[in-house]
């Protein structure tokens, strides 16, 4: 089980498996990063993007090689790995790979998605919906809590506003802590412009560095994040996702607004 208690709780990695090499070295990058700071990291990588806008998007290697991919940097690595699911069938192929098994925003009231990933006893992140307010989050969490598993974190990515605009409301945050669990930013998600880059959402991620920062501030107990080395040749999410060269300057940042706020300096 992944130890991170009292941690800030650091989930990163590409939108999408593109291929073998990029997402090994995005995790290993990532790994020696992070081991210089206070922060329980969990890498990301989504085997299959199952809800994209076209047709023609890039939806990565599938299931079958796309967990394979995952399940080798876990052992070379020896790093927690999070992904999603889309359906119940990937559940029993995912179960024994993944630490942190996540149910996507579009999918966070599919009741019996989250029934089955929930019997795993793993952890299970939910997504916050786009459609949703952050006091309905407590119906999820009861679906997870009723087959006995308490292992949950909850992600907040932002709320519709209008057509193709996410914003976030902070007061999101003291909200949902109230449930007693986790609760994580997912940053880049939450700065998109869904389906509004021509079939492919747009976004702001210029923005990263300050909403990152604010919601430090508001007590979020981890950040969840898309990097990449290019960020313009990603395959998935390229207007939102991070530089991975500038984390370390952000991450400095974040561990400096906590220690502020827990009274440290």
């Amino acid at each position: 089980m992944i130890e991170y208690k009292n941690k800030f709780i650091f989930i990163a990695g590409p939108c999408v498996v593109e291929d073998r090499r990029k997402t090994y070295d995005i995790a290993a990058y990532l790994k020696d990063l992070t081991a210089d700071y206070p922060l329980t990291f969990i890498f990301k990588a989504s085997f299959d993007k199952a809800n994209r806008t076209s047709l023609k998007s890039f939806r990565g290697p599938g299931l079958s090689l796309g967990i394979k991919i995952l399940e080798d940097i876990k052992k070379r690595l020896d790093i927690p790995i999070l992904s999603d699911i889309h359906c119940r069938h990937q559940i029993k192929y995912v179960k024994d790979i993944l630490d942190v098994i996540q149910i996507p925003a579009y999918l966070c009231r599919q009741t019996d998605l989250i029934i089955e990933a929930a019997k795993t006893k793993k952890i299970i992140n939910i997504k916050k919906g786009q459609f949703l307010s952050p006091h309905d989050v407590k119906y999820i969490v009861e679906k997870v809590e009723s087959c006995k598993n308490k292992n949950i974190f909850i992600t907040e990515r932002g709320a519709c506003f209008g057509y193709n605009n996410l914003v976030v409301d902070f007061r999101s945050f003291p909200i949902m802590k109230k449930l007693g669990y986790p609760v994580i930013f997912d940053v880049t998600h939450s700065l998109q412009k869904p389906s509004a880059a021509g079939g492919i959402s747009g976004g702001d991620s210029e923005f990263v560095d300050s909403l990152s920062l604010a919601a430090a501030a508001c007590r979020v107990d981890g950040l969840f994040m898309e990097v990449h080395p290019d960020p313009k040749k990603a395959l998935s999410d390229k207007h939102t996702s991070y530089d991975i060269h500038k984390l370390n300057n952000l991450i400095s940042k974040l561990v400096k607004v906590r220690r502020v706020i827990n009274g440290q300096v």
